[in-house]
């Protein structure tokens, strides 16, 4: 039980850093590249993980790790170029319909849908619809559709870490997943290289080491010991803290309508997980 809680917290660590990053991209794309940023963020990643593992990952980790890691190169090029032409917090929200997109995927891999989270996912749906309809900023747009591409390769990511991650060093995930990501936004970014900013800097040592080389691989360790379904509702707090960031350091103004979205959001969340460990607490005790 004490394992399951961990596991919890630490999806929640990571959700609440990479919520932060939404501003923080923000700032340093408003007048950089973005294929650039992405090859300098993915590259000191790369750089970081090297010296922690201090070891290449293995050959059975490699086509996995790489196959994970076109989807989240996939899901940062949506993300990122949509945060172009997207609020900050919007673009959280937005983005955390992965965690819809997420058992629909998983069940083409066989898994089913519990009754109880088909209403945490239902809830979690409306919570985010109430975060994104209460912003009157809202448009559908070109970035929007981006967002929401986006959103949809991170739950593909998400699935593929629970199936093909298990056995495999959550180093070695990490740093294929990262390498995937450098080597694509290299190629891409190489016509458009530009010196850095101070501001582009504090934003690629911000994503590179602390939402990247840090997050993935507690991400992968957490992640491959639940279910796909199970860690994509915990992750659907990243757009209430990205919501929450952008208030406090992005100027955003939280309404009533988005303050019961993201109440129903984490109440989701919250719902899911701890329904479960209160009914394995009572059976220990009966």
């Amino acid at each position: 039980m004490r394992s399951a809680v961990l596991y919890v917290l630490v999806l929640t660590a990571v959700t609440a850093v990479w919520g932060w990053t939404f501003v923080v991209v923000k700032d340093s794309i408003a007048s950089y590249p973005v294929a650039t940023f992405l090859a300098l963020r993915f590259g000191l990643a790369v750089l970081v993980l090297l010296l922690l593992s201090r070891r290449l990952p293995s050959r059975r980790a490699l086509l996995r790790g790489s196959v994970i890691g076109l989807a989240v190169a996939a899901g940062y090029a949506f993300q990122t170029y949509g945060l172009k032409g997207t609020a900050p917090g919007t673009a959280g929200l937005i983005t955390g319909l992965f965690v819809v997109f997420t058992p629909v995927i998983d069940h083409f891999f066989g898994a089913k849908i519990a009754p109880r989270t088909a209403v945490a996912v239902a809830v979690a749906l409306i919570g985010t619809g109430l975060l994104a309809g209460g912003d009157p900023s809202v448009n559908v747009g070109l970035s929007d559709l981006l967002m929401l591409l986006g959103a949809v390769a991170f739950a593909v990511q998400v699935v593929l870490l629970s199936h093909r991650g298990p056995g495999i060093r959550s180093m070695d995930l990490a740093f294929l997943q990262m390498a995937v990501c450098f080597v694509v936004f290299t190629a891409a970014g190489a016509p458009s290289i530009a010196p850095p900013t101070g501001v582009v800097w504090f934003g690629v040592v911000i994503t590179g080491v602390f939402a990247s080389a840090l997050a993935f691989p507690l991400q992968a360790w957490a992640q491959t010991k639940m279910s796909a379904t199970r860690a994509a509702l915990i992750m659907a707090m990243e757009p209430a803290w990205a919501l929450l960031f952008a208030v406090l350091l992005a100027g955003q103004h939280l309404n009533l309508v988005q303050g019961l979205g993201a109440v129903l959001l984490l109440g989701a969340v919250v719902g899911h997980e701890a329904l479960p460990q209160l009914a394995a607490a009572r059976r220990s005790s009966a």
